[in-house]
């Protein structure tokens, strides 16, 4: 089902202010080195939870990082609620995920530049359906 103008519209107000936040306790951390990123942020029908797709490099700590945001979660969710409170009434539920999907198109790409590349030799292809 699409998103709707509003979901969108609250969706990118919680993007644009979450990087900010997340960028600055990173900062202020200590955490030299480390990127974080929200690439996405999807909000439900109801506007009552937004799920917060977080890219983190390097991503060895990706993990680490993520458990340390969630257990921070009500932390940021008043400052973003502080940030939003002239835009928004209620401030949805925050649930962090890390988005892989980079990780996910780098492998295609290191599979695609193997010697066995099905789209060039479509031969490979005959060889995976039989076996």
């Amino acid at each position: 089902m699409e998103e709707s103008q509003r979901q969108k519209k609250i969706g990118s107000v919680l993007q644009r202010d979450l990087v900010e936040i997340l960028q600055k306790a990173a900062i202020d951390g200590g955490m030299q080195g480390v990127l974080i990123s929200v690439s996405k942020v999807k909000v439900t029908v109801d506007l009552s939870v937004a799920k917060v797709y977080l890219s983190i490099f390097p991503n060895d700590r990706a993990k680490e990082l993520l458990v340390g945001i969630r257990s921070n979660a009500p932390l940021i969710k008043h400052e973003l609620a502080q940030r939003t409170r002239h835009q928004l009434r209620r401030m949805p539920q925050l649930e962090f995920f890390v988005d892989d999907s980079l990780e996910y198109i780098d492998g295609i790409e290191k599979s695609l530049k193997r010697t066995e590349n099905p789209i060039n030799d479509p031969d490979l292809l005959d060889k995976r359906r039989k076996s």
